[in-house]
């Protein structure tokens, strides 16, 4: 269940105690499967399963939520490929071109024919609270998606004022600064990928992987004025990310020697599993956090 990416957003500290009722919230707004004529549904799940009365897990000042969604698969090919077939014997039948409202008509009508009998993906997207540093991190690499899970816990609390992660410093920069020798915040060093761009629009892009990223190459690089948006770093010997420049942490992954805390451990069930290892990313992510947060100014949010 380890995550595998994170989109941070802020909220005020002094929530905390907006979250005594948490799961009763999310009780309220729990998952319910798509209907025969709606193409999603969302709602919250419990993070043990989606049967489990649980509906978040929560240690200390840490809290684990799971947003659950279902979709109807009905791909615009298919549609398109019965929806000329329709109006070609229409058109036959009629003896005339059918006209552009005709065809929407025509259209609406063949998409509530067909959803009853799309196949559905079930969809599901984590994110952990911390709510002693008041921030939500989803396991998302996409905005849109991460925004619909705050936007879904802000609709089961009633008020939830997160946003997007800000930096009062350029994220670039400080990338940039960092592969080009200035000194990294303790516990941090280089992983060894990284994206340069030419700042000029439709400059030149540079993609390096498995690459010693001190070294005369990437150092040209920099000279004719490149720029780092993506770094590989490594925390603490613990875990290894890509951060961006927009501040969203990428291919996130908890090495070897922080896995094996989880071993030689005795734990009964799924549920004893799930919360030792949710125990230990919570520490984990708290800690990267707390470094970037230093490292990169983010901005507090207004209470």
């Amino acid at each position: 269940m380890f995550f595998r990416n994170l989109t941070f957003f802020r909220f005020p500290a002094s929530l905390a105690k907006a979250f005594a009722e948490l799961d009763a919230r999310l009780e309220d707004h729990r998952l319910k499967p798509v209907g025969p004529s709606e193409l999603i549904t969302r709602g919250f799940v419990s993070p043990f399963g989606r049967d489990e009365p649980a509906m978040s897990l929560r240690l200390n000042d840490t809290v684990w939520i799971t947003l659950g969604g279902e979709e109807r698969l009905l791909p615009s090919a298919v549609i398109n490929d019965e929806l000329a077939k329709r109006i070609e014997a229409m058109e036959e039948k009629e003896g005339r071109k059918l006209g552009g409202r005709a065809r929407k008509r025509v259209k609406e009508d063949l998409v509530v024919e067909l959803l009853p009998r799309a196949f559905v993906r079930p969809m599901r997207t984590s994110a952990t609270l911390d709510l002693q540093h008041g921030f939500i991190a989803v396991d998302a690499s996409s905005r849109k998606s991460a925004e619909n899970v705050v936007s879904e816990l802000r609709h089961a609390l009633g008020s939830f004022p997160a946003l997007p992660l800000n930096a009062e410093v350029s994220a670039r920069a400080v990338l940039t600064g960092w592969i080009a020798g200035e000194p990294l915040p303790a516990g941090l060093v280089l992983g060894d990928e990284c994206e340069l761009k030419d700042p000029i629009d439709g400059g030149a892009v540079v993609k390096c992987q498995r690459q010693e990223l001190l070294c005369d190459e990437i150092k040209k690089h920099l000279e004719s004025g490149k720029q780092v948006t993506r770094l590989a770093l490594v925390l603490d010997d613990h875990v290894s990310f890509v951060l961006g420049e927009d501040l969203v942490v990428r291919k996130l992954k908890f090495l070897d020697g922080v896995v094996d805390q989880l071993e030689g451990t005795d734990r009964d069930g799924i549920q004893a599993e799930l919360t030792a290892r949710y125990a230990l990313m919570a520490a984990e992510l708290k800690r990267l956090f707390a470094v970037l947060e230093v490292a990169l100014k983010f901005s507090p949010a207004e209470a």
